[in-house]
């Protein structure tokens, strides 16, 4: 069976990880990045969220070094808010994982990537021996619901191994590096598998 055939898609880097099914909040101001979210919003289209390595997020000037990580995830816009002139309050969803082929930069800072779609995570059942970290996720969003934060978007697919892995990951008080590899897993049992053994590690589940 042959690989999909690499497309483009312009590229916001971030200090974030962005995964399959995840929400992203992001206040835009930059005019690359409010030209891009109105462009994706006209057309429908996604684009690619990707690691920052080197760099910012807002660009100071164009001599400015950005190096970031070669997979990243698309976002769907879900909403977007332009309660002040010139800044876009957004919300997005993480969809497919994919990987950069090449990337260039345009004149106006935005990046553009050749990029080639990477297989979902295979819908598994979490192994009975990692019951005890759905079980813990599920009271982590019962606690965060009860103050007020709900960082997850609905449905909510507890017997999907990949599915409480990428939230695990998504609010664990890891480094940025560590959630990359993470996220670059192709196997969305074995993710869940180290979140387990991080989460016992700390003594949040026993």
């Amino acid at each position: 069976m042959s690989s999909p055939a690499p497309i483009e898609l312009p590229l916001f880097p971030l200090q974030t990880v962005l995964f399959p099914d995840g929400l992203l909040s992001l206040k835009v101001f930059e005019a690359r990045y409010l030209d891009l979210m109105g462009s994706c919003l006209r057309e429908g289209t996604p684009f690619g969220v990707v690691a920052l390595k080197q760099g910012t997020e807002a660009r100071k000037v164009s001599s400015d070094t950005v190096n970031f990580e070669a997979m990243g995830t698309l976002a769907q816009l879900l909403d977007v808010d332009s309660a002040q002139a010139g800044i876009l309050q957004v919300r997005c969803r993480g969809k497919q994982r994919f990987s950069v082929r090449k990337s260039r930069q345009q004149d106006d800072g935005l990046w553009i990537a050749r990029i080639e779609s990477l297989p979902d995570d295979e819908l598994v059942a979490p192994a009975e021996g990692l019951l005890e970290t759905v079980k813990g996720l599920a009271n982590a969003i019962a606690t965060l619901k009860a103050q007020g934060s709900e960082p997850f978007l609905a449905p909510y697919r507890f017997d999907d191994a990949g599915w409480v892995a990428n939230r695990w990951c998504e609010i664990l008080p890891i480094s940025l590096a560590a959630k990359q590899k993470l996220m670059e897993l192709p196997d969305g049992q074995m993710r869940l598998q180290l979140v387990d053994e991080f989460l016992r590690s700390k003594g949040v589940v026993k």
